[in-house]
């Protein structure tokens, strides 16, 4: 996504580490930046808006329920994988039917 203006901070670079804005874990001096690309570009602070709302939407109707530590552990791994730019294998991306 692109708004097609030029910005000191890629609106890639942006959207790449909007997790990491919303979960409050940008070191601050990396922050200013990407603050003031939001200044400078509706698109982004759109998106901004949307997965915030989303995330306290989740938080309000999910927030009370205790994660599994091995599944928190896992859903973590994956991230990190991705995040490196590691192929995830695919089975381990597709989910396993429980047995009753």
């Amino acid at each position: 996504m692109s708004c097609g203006e030029p910005h000191d901070t890629d609106c890639s670079e942006v959207l790449d580490h909007l997790y990491e804005i919303l979960d409050s874990e940008m070191p601050a001096a990396d922050l200013d930046k990407f603050q003031q690309h939001f200044e400078e570009c509706s698109p982004c602070l759109e998106k901004y808006g949307l997965e915030q709302a989303v995330k306290k939407l989740v938080k309000r109707c999910c927030g009370h329920d205790d994660v599994p530590i091995d599944l928190r552990a896992k859903v973590m791994g994956r991230i990190d994988l991705i995040r490196s730019g590691q192929v995830v294998p695919e089975h381990e991306v597709t989910a396993t039917p429980q047995e009753s």
